[in-house]
């Protein structure tokens, strides 16, 4: 079937309705429409019009109008207070300046319908500066009237990032399908916090799609989903559903994610105090102010619970080597680390303030080390009022002791 098949039988096309949950309603707060059409064959997607980018702009945009149409006369017979999310690529936006989706709005209000019921969903944004600016001003309007903008981020690039905040939406949307049967990468875990970080800096929210399991439901939990889309919740359909159709199943999988976690956090805080222990009898053992002495002996006790130690005075300023294991298993000293200057990292005089008030270690969330590129975890330790000790501790034994 080619574009003017499509433009040919605009009879037969239809909107089908993918819905959207709420974490904190757990309930369904809204549909992504979607374009379907008849055929010989059954019915087909049209997300190959859509995409194509050979197909003139004015074909695109006709069927789109068409497509929304529907979609809100259906809206409106179910007298629904639920959100309509409406697919628009930057390129269609620019090709009339937005003027086709504001005539749409300027209807929809004319016939009663409440402008925060319409979610904009923006994808192929990675334009020039030029452009991303007037994609920017139509956006800014839209919001204007109390319409909601959505901005999908696809992959593991950091590159849209930027791109994204200048855009300002009110959702983040986050594809989850290309994770399936597949481990999460930690370039995919920078991404992800960076994308947490952006919404709540600047007040949106995440939702996350291609959810197709319940272990991708928990990855989206964990990581600050409040929306979720994907099979797991119904492939789309020509119907709204019941609001509550998935409350019983969220419940239950929410409470096996609390308890789980609830699980994880008391078994980091004892690590934590079993480190904080160990380390006040060891540390008494060894010479004060003797840095070298105080990390070998601190690092080597802690076993394979550790593969690199060091001492930072309050400023950041490292006073010792680095102690470190290396591929072969052997302890060795790394003198060239002495004097370097660690105050610029995430948290770090934040932790020290925590250390000297409350006089015990700190344990750091995971993130990914600088040099390994591997997953860890950092404790803390206060020596004394202006001296402290780092010990990284390596994500095999985390996730040994389900600590990760």
């Amino acid at each position: 079937m080619d574009a003017l098949d499509v433009m040919g039988k605009k009879e037969d096309i239809f909107p089908y309705f993918q819905p959207i949950v709420s974490a904190d309603k757990q309930e369904i707060i809204g549909y992504e429409v979607l374009g379907r059409i008849h055929t010989d064959e059954g019915i087909k997607s049209l997300g190959f019009f859509f995409q194509d980018h050979s197909i003139p702009e004015e074909y695109i945009m006709e069927i789109d109008t068409h497509l929304r149409k529907l979609a809100i006369l259906y809206f409106q017979k179910q007298e629904s207070d639920q959100c309509l999310f409406f697919n628009c690529s930057a390129r269609h936006l620019l090709f009339d300046h937005g003027e086709t989706i504001t005539n749409s709005l300027e209807e929809y209000g004319a016939n009663g319908i409440s402008y925060d019921k319409i979610v904009i969903e923006v994808s192929d944004y990675d334009i020039d500066d030029d452009q991303l600016q007037k994609l920017q001003h139509i956006l800014t309007y839209y919001k204007s009237l109390g319409v909601q903008i959505a901005i999908s981020h696809a992959g593991n690039r950091m590159s849209n990032i930027e791109k994204i905040a200048i855009l300002n939406p009110n959702i983040i949307k986050v594809g989850l399908t290309n994770l399936k049967d597949k481990g999460m990468p930690p370039e995919y875990r920078e991404v992800l916090y960076a994308l947490s970080m952006l919404g709540r800096k600047i007040g949106a929210t995440l939702l996350f799609e291609g959810i197709e399991g319940v272990g991708q439901l928990k990855y989206a939990w964990e990581n600050g989903g409040r929306y979720y889309q994907g099979y797991y919740f119904g492939k789309p359909g020509p119907e709204f559903l019941s609001k509550n159709e998935f409350k019983l199943l969220l419940t239950k999988e929410f409470h096996h994610f609390i308890v789980h976690e609830r699980e994880r956090l008391l078994s980091l805080y004892e690590l934590s105090q079993d480190f904080n222990s160990h380390l006040q009898q060891q540390i008494k053992r060894t010479r004060q102010n003797n840095w070298n002495e105080i990390v070998s002996v601190a690092t080597r006790s802690l076993g394979d619970a550790c593969f690199r130690g060091y001492i930072c005075d309050e400023d950041g300023n490292q006073v010792s080597s680095n102690y470190y294991r290396n591929g072969e298993g052997v302890w060795e000293f790394q003198p060239e680390y002495e004097g370097d200057n660690w105050s610029w990292r995430p948290y770090f005089l934040e932790n020290i303030v925590r250390m000297r008030h409350e006089q015990v270690g700190i344990l750091s969330d995971l993130y990914s080390d600088i040099e390994t590129n591997e997953l860890i975890r950092t404790y803390s330790y206060p020596i004394n009022d202006s001296h402290y000790l780092f010990l990284d501790i390596p994500y095999l034994y985390l996730y040994e002791r389900d600590d990760y």
